[in-house]
């Protein structure tokens, strides 16, 4: 992409990154202004001036990522390995500790504004003598370097000198800080070198650790220019040195500036600079790296050193591409409409890809055998930055219905196969999927022989099964349904073994205390076979179509006399043998009656418990027992049921509880302000206007009493600020609940229901990706009258519909203005008029009512 990127389209992005300052003559003939109001339609930007010191902030590509505060200060931060887990990684290792800027002997000094743009940072620092300074950080896509391009104005012709400060920490992704082995003897010491122009830091040598193999990694570090001076030393951390260093174990400081675990080297390289008067001079700086020793650490720093301008522009390029799909309008809420645009930016940034994996199980860390087997390369959505940058599955099954609602096929259908894969060789193809994989190939958590993780491979075959029915890929589902197969026999097999239908085992509440039966694993199981049963009708495997749709029958007639507490009323977190006493003690999880959708006979059914007891349950959801305006609690508070038991620490709120409590009202037709959009607004605010940190990410926590806020705690003690399934409970219930965008292309079908929330008149979408086409869909409501209008550029047959009250009586429905023949079909959300549309790409269904 970068070779037909011109240097004028890189120089009018450069403008925007300035404020409208011209940076070179490549623009001349354009004035800064004409210049300036192109280049601001090249990416959409959110900016702050807040606190920059307590906030961080991620750039990120897929082979690389940086981490940081937006004053560009690099503290010790994160907790896997306390401290080391920001600065500058490429998959599976970290290069850096940071990088810092002096101009004429004095320290670039901490940013007054931070600018998060599509694919790309921006921050605004203090001057040296009347020099204006900033800096733009961004990440190569393919390439394992990140660029900076520092960015300086003088009024008046002048040379001076530019330092930049290095510190390495060369530092694999796994073990961590408390795993056996620890850091603390499998990190080696870094050495570092001066050597035609740049920095290199080196690690070669084998751990002192059983299985520990020998390693050659490196990181190099250079600009565009030809230094003139240079020093290597322990130390060099620029304005953070000297540095305070944390305790490896124990009680931390607030903030410090490298770990104990650290044994990373430094360097220091200078530059003479002429500046013009009034002219911006851009100098950049990379950072590469590889574990494939120092030729690869070069190649990588000279690939990204190659036409900076041009990839930063291929760069925001590939960026709006994604952007274009999936665009919503909501004029009752546009600051949901913009979430959405940063939550597709949120998926981008955590697509990652990692090479060369070692597959081992770490039996939670606490072992390091040897290598099971190996794969090449895996590409998928990490959970979160900057402590769980890596493959999961539980995050992943969630992440697919915002990343499938985006139109961002091709990552999750990656992220799936790498769970097949790592699972394949770890659990001996038994169909057990893994639950955490490191980016060097470790699997923390997830093999046969423990005794948990149920709900991911329950919930694989509905991932499965979403991709299918998003891209109608059937070469795809021919290669996972084998494996999905054999899954949901594993679990029905080997954890259900009282032989009640209810698998035993861990679902996403990992506390003790929980009967072995939990409520989610059961709503997921149940939601599970019924996926299986309509890809196995696919595959022409009648014997899986049968058993699956007998056991997933058997297991619903019994759901709500087992799982229901009438008195609450709410679902039972878990069961508890023998006998399958109910336990109540308040979890988010007991929204997932109401948030499943099943599909049974090739229809959607919203919702797996009945319209009286869903209503009821998320009525007492939005009280304050349970939920506060950042979002749903991880456990309802104490005091609010005297008969639920005592647990602590449920007072926090993780953004994939709120989306999960969203999805769950709009199955049941509630899309009100205080309902659905209540959810929505609280992941939402999360990202913008005034987000706690970085603008336009969502991140693994809202602000909440017995978490706080993270702005105000430690750097190693925090949430992610970037966490991916959070965005489920935005682009989800807008673009298959509110648009009624909800494909079947792996069948041919393609239905479109909208249901516009009672704020809104009137809705769209655009560009909606589904298949190899896509869609545009406008939905309206005034008063008796409800219109869709779907606009189609995807093959398959259309089922066009709204969705009305319960209570409406249907008067008339016209398609492109002529009676038509229509079904009523009765769901959680409400009537829902469905005809079917004709064989033009324009249809228009508009349906009048009687109250």
């Amino acid at each position: 992409m970068a070779s037909r990127v011109s240097v004028r389209s890189a120089a009018l992005l450069l403008v925007t990154l300035l404020g409208g300052s011209l940076p070179s003559p490549a623009v001349a003939g354009t004035t800064g202004r004409a210049a300036s109001v192109r280049a601001t339609r090249l990416s959409p930007t959110l900016s702050t001036t807040h606190r920059l010191n307590n906030r961080r902030y991620v750039v990120a590509g897929h082979r690389a990522y940086e981490v940081g505060t937006e004053t560009g200060r690099y503290p010790a931060m994160g907790f896997h390995t306390t401290g080391e887990m920001g600065g500058v990684w490429s998959a599976p290792l970290k290069l850096l500790d940071g990088i810092w800027f002096g101009v004429d002997g004095k320290w670039l000094g901490k940013a007054t504004q931070f600018t998060s743009g599509w694919g790309y940072a921006n921050m605004k620092l203090p001057g040296v003598d009347r020099i204006a300074a900033s800096r733009t950080d961004f990440v190569p896509d393919g390439t394992r370097a990140l660029l900076i391009g520092l960015h300086l104005t003088s009024p008046k012709a002048r040379t001076v000198e530019v330092k930049v400060n290095a510190h390495s920490e060369l530092m694999s992704a796994y073990p961590w800080g408390a795993t056996s082995p620890s850091q603390s003897s499998y990190n080696l010491r870094d050495v570092a070198a001066y050597r035609g122009g740049r920095l290199l830091f080196t690690e070669n040598g084998t751990p002192p650790d059983t299985n520990a193999s020998r390693h050659h990694w490196a990181a190099a570090v250079a600009s565009d220019l030809e230094p003139v001076g240079h020093a290597t030393g322990r130390n060099f951390r620029g304005p953070q040195d000297p540095a305070s260093v944390c305790p490896a174990e124990g009680t931390q400081p607030f903030r410090c500036d490298d770990s104990a675990f650290g044994k990373g080297a430094g360097g220091r390289l200078t530059y003479d600079v002429s500046l013009r008067a009034g002219k911006t001079k851009t100098l950049w700086f990379a950072v590469g790296g590889s574990d494939k020793g120092e030729a690869a650490a070069l190649h990588q720093l000279h690939a990204a050193l190659d036409h900076p301008y041009r990839q930063l522009v291929a760069k925001v390029a590939a960026r709006k591409h994604l952007a274009r799909h999936s665009r919503v309008s909501l004029p009752g809420d546009t600051l949901l409409a913009r979430g959405l645009q940063w939550s597709k930016q949120n998926l981008a940034d955590l697509t990652q890809t990692a090479t060369n994996l070692r597959l081992r199980a770490t039996d939670e860390g606490t072992k390091y055998p040897p290598p099971q087997g190996t794969l090449p390369r895996i590409n998928f959505f990490g959970a979160g930055y900057p402590d769980y940058p890596w493959l999961f599955a539980t995050d992943g099954e969630y992440t697919s219905f915002a990343a499938l609602a985006a139109g961002q096929f091709g990552v999750m259908k990656n992220h799936l196969s790498a769970l097949k894969a790592v699972s394949q060789v770890i659990n001996n193809r038994s169909g057990k999927v893994v639950h955490e994989v490191v980016t060097d190939g470790s699997v923390y958590f997830g093999t046969n022989s423990d005794p948990g993780n149920t709900d991911e491979t329950v919930k694989f075959p509905s991932a499965v099964a979403l991709v299918w029915r998003w891209t109608g890929d059937r070469h795809w589902l021919n290669q996972m349904y084998p494996f999905t197969r054999r899954g949901m026999h594993y679990v029905f097999r080997k954890l259900d073994k009282d032989g009640d239908l209810w698998p035993e085992g861990s679902g996403n509440v990992e506390v003790t205390g929980m009967g072995d039966e939990k409520l989610d694993v059961a709503v997921y199981a149940i939601r599970g076979l019924r996926d299986l049963a309509e890809m196995a009708r696919a595959e022409g495997d009648g014997a899986t179509v049968r058993w699956a749709t007998r056991k997933a029958a058997a297991m619903q007639r019994r759901f709500e006399e087992t799982w229901y507490r009438a008195r609450t009323p709410q679902h039972v977190d878990s069961l508890v043998d023998p006998g399958n006493h109910k336990q109540y003690k308040r979890y988010w999880t007991g929204v997932t009656p109401m948030e499943a959708e099943l599909w049974r006979q090739r229809r959607a059914e919203p919702g797996l418990t009945t319209l009286p007891h869903g209503i009821a349950a998320l009525r007492l959801r939005q009280t304050r027992c349970y939920s506060s305006d950042f979002g749903l609690y991880f456990e309802g508070r104490q005091g609010c049921d005297p008969s639920a038991g005592d647990t602590s620490g449920g007072q926090i709120i993780f953004t994939i509880n709120t989306a999960v409590m969203a999805v769950g009202e709009g199955n049941y037709g509630r899309l009100g302000r205080g309902e659905q959009g209540r959810y929505t607004r609280a992941n939402r605010r999360l990202q913008l206007p005034r987000p706690d940190e970085q603008p336009g990410a969502m991140p693994e926590i809202a602000p909440s009493k017995d978490y706080g806020r993270s702005i105000d705690l430690p750097f190693d003690s925090r949430a992610q600020v970037m966490q991916a399934w959070g965005n489920y409970g935005t682009l989800w219930p807008v673009i298959h609940q509110q648009l009624g965008v909800s494909p079947d292309l792996g069948m041919g079908r393609l239905q479109v229901a909208p249901q516009v929330p009672g704020y809104e008149r009137h809705i769209a979408g655009r560009h909606i990706r589904l298949g190899n086409g896509w869609i545009n869909v406008k939905a309206a409501h005034v008063g008796t009258l409800y219109r869709t209008f779907v606009r189609k550029r995807v093959a398959g047959r259309l089922e066009i519909g709204h969705v009305v009250p319960r209570l409406a009586r249907v008067r008339k429905v016209l398609l492109n203005g002529h009676p038509v023949r229509y079904e009523v079909q009765r769901s959680n959300r409400g009537k829902v008029v469905l005809a079917r549309a004709g064989a033009g790409r324009s249809q228009e269904l508009i349906v009048r009512t009687r109250p």
